[in-house]
């Protein structure tokens, strides 16, 4: 099954991950030294904190508050066009009039 196709992924080599890369690991890694411990797992979770990877926490507010805006405000325009363009062709007959 699958012909000789090669797998869909490729599994990063292990050692690019360091904990001392990443301030909140290396200061979890510290707390942890200071009490005599040592998480040896701790090195699998550097790539959830990577800015490389995921940006910095900056980034992805805002990226999350103007996705889209270019989008939105274009059509925001194209809505305010139309209205005047239909507003000066079909004037409205319910105007201020003298009696």
């Amino acid at each position: 099954m699958g012909g000789g196709h090669h797998e869909p992924y490729k599994v990063p080599d292990y050692r690019i991950y360091k904990v001392e890369d990443i301030p909140q690991l290396a200061t979890t890694q510290r707390a942890l030294a200071a009490q005599g411990l040592k998480d040896p797992w701790l090195r699998n979770e550097v790539w959830r904190y990577d800015p490389k990877i995921w940006g910095t926490e900056k980034t992805r507010v805002r990226g999350f508050f103007l996705r889209g805006f270019k989008t939105g405000f274009a059509a925001f325009l194209v809505t305010i066009a139309a209205t005047a363009v239909y507003d000066k062709m079909h004037p409205s007959e319910h105007g201020h009039h003298d009696h």
